[in-house]
């Protein structure tokens, strides 16, 4: 049978509801020997920040059980290195551009979307509230309401594209979150950002990570990434979500979609399988022709109650 993927997210039309993770595929070159690019619904670019921004100290990465820790903290060029350099390569590669937006300060946000605003390519913007890597920025403005409503509102008066915001799962109440950015402007969220964690070497009797503490991803986290789609579709129904965290394949981006999320989007599995993003979406479409479902958008929020 003919499954038809394509889904329309907050304005933006996209072929098939898979896109990629940000900060887990740089801006896609790095990618394109092992896939074609155009066969993803979207690609989210690397978090971009006015100035350059160095990152974190070495070692940065640990795997762990399940996952992996990373505390890359949010390293990029700069939004005109971006342009000259990522920008330029991704308007041939026919597929639909989602800028992850970076910054120190909350006029920064603003202030790299009026830069980017006016760029062809961009199709659209997330604003990454959520990443715990970062000493100023990043998380602090996603785990306040408050703040992550006047980021999203500073952030909206600089365009009228397509703006998503990535929510930190390391919160009390997600859904707050999720509303008061909503209330502020935002098309849609991303859910969920890396939980926040760390590891220990016994022999060395030192953390494995340089900052001590960073972000856990992989299969770990999904069940509370799936809980807090789930509780964010239920409180607000009009609000498109981005579901991610541990989607290794066409099944677990099924899973995010009966939760309540209308795209997914796959992360850590691109370091373990460079073609995973493609696998995820002919995932999904096995599972429409194996369940007789011809468009996508069927399965969004059809999670059924327990028996």
């Amino acid at each position: 049978m003919d499954v038809d993927l394509s889904m329309n997210l907050a304005g933006l039309d996209l072929r098939n509801p898979v896109m990629t993770a940000s900060g887990t595929f740089s801006s896609g070159r790095e990618y394109a020997d092992f896939l074609d690019l155009s066969r993803l619904g979207a690609v989210v670019t690397k978090g971009v920040s006015l100035e350059p921004w160095p990152g974190s100290a070495s070692p940065r990465i640990a795997e762990t059980p399940s996952g992996m820790l990373n505390a890359i903290g949010l390293q990029n060029p700069g939004v005109e290195a971006f342009v000259e350099r990522d920008l330029a390569w991704l308007a041939d590669q026919a597929v639909p551009v989602i800028v992850n937006v970076a910054g120190h300060h909350l006029d920064e946000y603003a202030e790299v979307v009026a830069r980017l605003d006016g760029e062809s390519t961009v199709a659209g913007f997330e604003l990454n509230v959520s990443c715990p890597n970062v000493d100023h920025g990043g998380m602090a403005f996603g785990v306040d309401p408050a703040a992550a409503a006047k980021v999203t509102r500073l952030a909206r008066g600089a365009t009228a594209k397509p703006l998503i915001v990535k929510l930190s799962p390391n919160v009390t109440d997600v859904v707050a979150v999720a509303a008061a950015v909503a209330g502020a402007g935002a098309d849609a969220v991303s859910l969920v950002n890396t939980l926040l964690g760390m590891a220990v070497d016994a022999e060395t009797r030192r953390p494995k990570l340089a900052r001590v503490v960073g972000g856990l991803s992989g299969p770990a986290i999904k069940p509370v990434a799936l809980r807090m789609v789930w509780q964010v579709a239920r409180a607000l129904p009009g609000l498109s979500i981005i579901g991610m965290g541990g989607i290794m394949d066409g099944t677990d981006a099924v899973e995010f979609m009966l939760a309540g999320a209308s795209a997914v989007a796959v992360g850590t599995a691109s370091f373990v399988d460079p073609t995973a993003a493609v696998r995820v979406v002919d995932g999904i479409r096995e599972y429409c022709v194996r369940h007789g479902v011809g468009h996508v958008g069927d399965l969004v929020g059809g999670m059924e109650s327990p028996a």
